[in-house]
């Protein structure tokens, strides 16, 4: 499934897909492309959602394995993508109804709010159980958006958070019943329709100066 892209008043929802929606180079493109368009429409807010088992699995393990000569460009891709949505001009909000592994619990880390399922679905960073150290720049984005407490939980011992537990932990800002999570991010973003572009992604890129640096390394 493609990524698709509709508006709740002003407020862009990104569905990024039905599957494990993996961070293929398409992907990527494609995500980019609509972030483009989100930007371009003057849109009071993002949320981004998924299917109702992955939000995102992250990186396409599969691709690297078959080009590992690009491993060098692919992680440089995958943290620009972070670096954007980090600083995304306008107010983001990840809509988590589904499994968030490596990357793809690093995108939802990126946006300014996250909402994840009560039920069902884990947030997990797996790199220390799959043998995949964190890029300088990831460890950067992680460390900017968690408490020390969590962040060591979470990047050291491969924890997988449910709803409940991120919340207590500070990973995610709500929980929502099935059915709810997107519904529930949107209506975080309501209230801050109006923001300035340029004001606004001035403050985060201010902000979020030394993790966009190390994401850019």
């Amino acid at each position: 499934m493609t990524i698709t892209l509709h508006y709740e008043d002003a407020v862009a929802v990104l569905h990024l897909g039905a599957d494990e929606n993996r961070f293929s180079p398409a992907f990527l493109d494609d995500l980019d492309a609509h972030l483009d368009e989100v930007l371009a429409a003057d849109a009071a807010g993002l949320v981004t959602t998924a299917g109702t088992k992955f939000y995102t699995n992250g990186l396409d393990l599969a691709w690297l394995r078959d080009h590992g000569e690009r491993t060098g460009w692919y992680v440089g891709r995958v943290q620009r993508l972070l670096a954007r949505m980090l600083t995304l001009p306008v107010p983001t909000a990840a809509a988590v109804g589904g499994h968030a592994f490596g990357a793809g619990a690093m995108l939802a880390l990126a946006h300014d709010f996250r909402v994840m399922r009560t039920d069902r679905g884990f947030f997990c960073l797996p790199e220390v159980d799959i043998r995949i150290p964190f890029s300088a720049g990831m460890a950067a984005l992680i460390q900017a958006k968690l408490t020390p407490q969590a962040a060591v939980m979470a990047m050291t011992t491969g924890h997988r958070f449910g709803g409940e537990q991120a919340l207590a932990a500070g990973i995610v800002d709500a929980t929502a019943a099935e059915g709810a999570v997107t519904a529930a991010a949107v209506d975080r973003l309501r209230p801050l329709a109006g923001k300035d572009q340029g004001t606004l992604g001035a403050i985060k890129q201010t902000m979020f100066a030394a993790t966009v640096t190390a994401l850019s390394g």
